[in-house]
């Protein structure tokens, strides 16, 4: 099952971008061109292209938000203003704004004289508005923003996993994960289901079970990779990706009060989940990378690699 997991995450990353066709054209060359995500073949195939167009303009408005991030919200809240009566018990238009909140951030897209939350420009160029003082400005935090703008975690799951689907890697500077990556993956989730065990640094040390670095440390030992031992040193030992960064497979993924602070990592592996040793009482499990806590990632590589 891990393998053909894999299997499948390396495919899906291999996608290449879609050349022809007019939104290829209109996000391939505007949002590519302007340092955006290219567009994958699900996402030209599904936006109607005067919504492409909205959130690739309206996430420009906000240094650091990925116009697919935008775009991920327009499907959850109404797929993209087809399903205009898909309402909440008090939030309206093509991005569920509620009354209030929309009072305080509602934007005049179009440049009509008028803010109206029924309107698809106003009411996308207001999203990214509200993303952006929440957190989004130059990807500082993308997760938090999007809390802010519906309190539930597996709400924020939900956009960042179809930010990903509707996102087509760089193949200029990026080939997806690596084979040490993925081997660090492979290693941790045939963990699943060994205890949590406080120091514990898990069978290849002769050890029941792992602590969350325990794990994270063995996971990259497999792939031929020396990572620090704790949770904060690992975080210090970088190198750390860069705000805004896609997560790719095998990344690892911190959180803590602060920076130095850090008091967790688990190892990333796609659809917005990770694995890891989460606490005393949890076994080593997957769960969703997204929390509060969320301090950032780093992509462990050989000490004569860097980042693509």
């Amino acid at each position: 099952m891990t393998r053909l997991v894999l299997g499948l995450c390396a495919l899906l990353l291999a996608i290449p971008i879609l050349a022809g066709g007019v939104a290829a054209g209109l996000l391939g060359g505007e949002a590519a061109g302007g340092g955006q995500p290219a567009p994958s073949p699900t996402a030209t195939g599904e936006i109607p292209v005067d919504y492409q167009r909205l959130y690739v303009t309206a996430a420009a408005t906000c240094p650091g938000l990925p116009w697919t991030v935008l775009a991920a919200v327009g499907k959850e809240e109404t797929d993209h203003g087809r399903n205009p009566d898909w309402t909440s018990d008090a939030g309206g238009g093509p991005m569920q704004f509620l009354p209030t909140t929309f009072a305080a951030y509602g934007v005049d897209g179009d440049a009509d004289g008028n803010a109206d939350i029924t309107n698809p420009a106003d009411a996308v160029y207001s999203a990214a508005h509200y993303l952006c003082a929440s957190g989004a400005r130059d990807g500082a935090d993308i997760p938090g923003a999007l809390y802010a703008y519906n309190h539930d975690t597996s709400y924020v799951t939900r956009v960042l996993t179809q930010a990903d689907v509707y996102t087509t890697p760089d193949l200029t500077t990026s080939s997806g994960p690596s084979d040490a990556a993925l081997t660090a993956v492979d290693y941790a989730t045939a963990q699943i289901g060994l205890p949590y065990l406080w120091g514990g640094d898990g069978p290849d040390y002769g050890e029941k079970g792992f602590d969350c670095s325990g794990l994270t440390r063995a996971a990259y030992a497999a792939a031929g990779i020396t990572i620090p031992r704790v949770a904060q040193d690992q975080f210090n030992a970088g190198p750390h990706l860069p705000p805004g960064t896609p997560l790719e497979i095998g990344d690892l993924v911190f959180y803590g009060t602060s920076d130095i602070d850090i008091t967790h990592v688990g190892i990333y592996i796609g659809g917005g989940n990770m694995v890891n040793a989460p606490r005393r009482g949890a076994p080593v499990r997957t769960e969703t990378y997204v929390r509060p806590s969320y301090r950032g990632a780093t992509r462990p590589a050989p000490a004569s690699a860097g980042l693509p």
